[in-house]
């Protein structure tokens, strides 16, 4: 990753953080060649704090720990993405972000279990439950679908919100599987359904 520090009569490029699952941009603040290296080396996030005029990894006094993911340098050279996984709220003033936004999507955590359902049918395990049902080939896997949404239905036509909610959840997870195994993704299902929506 090769960044241009030398734009800046300072020696600092704007780093802008963003949570990787989410995608809700966190905070903005400053690295110098230093705290780039101490970021990727320690793998929590360092900036050159302007205000200090030093060193300052977020986090070392609160706990609220960036914990870095990924890191990209834009066209130019002169400015860093940096996607995290926070360890609590990421603004001083106790906001999840810097706007005082809240950094909530719950829907994005289904890419996050697409990756881990990917990674289970590539580096099976014996106590992996998944790993198993991709052993089992394709018929299990649609069969259990079928028994999860049977079973849905059923809890559907009671008035027990928590059998329904928990029904809900094993239909998705095991629909997301069967994606998996059909070699296609959540992204794919959407796109149809974006369509149908024009």
């Amino acid at each position: 990753m090769q960044v241009n520090f030398s734009k800046s009569p300072d020696g600092l490029v704007p780093a802008i953080i963003q949570d990787a699952i989410t995608n809700k941009v966190l905070m903005l603040g400053y690295m110098n060649r230093e705290a780039l290296d101490k970021t990727l080396a320690e793998g929590k996030v360092t900036f050159f704090s302007r205000s200090k005029n030093r060193l300052w990894t977020k986090g070392e006094e609160s706990g609220n720990f960036l914990h870095l993911q990924h890191a990209a340098v834009d066209c130019d050279q002169d400015t860093l993405l940096l996607k995290v996984h926070p360890a609590g709220p990421v603004c001083h003033t106790g906001a999840d972000t810097c706007w005082n936004e809240q950094n909530k999507d719950t829907h994005a955590f289904l890419a996050t279990l697409e990756q881990v359902i990917r990674q289970r049918r590539e580096n099976p395990t014996e106590k992996s439950y998944t790993a198993s049902l991709f052993a089992k080939g394709i018929n299990k896997v649609a069969q259990k679908v079928g028994e999860e949404a049977v079973e849905l239905v059923i809890e559907a036509k009671d008035d027990n919100k928590d059998l329904f909610l928990n029904e809900a959840a094993d239909l998705l997870f095991h629909y997301l599987i069967l994606l998996q195994a059909k070699d296609f993704t959540l992204d794919d299902v959407v796109t149809i359904l974006k369509d149908r929506h024009k």
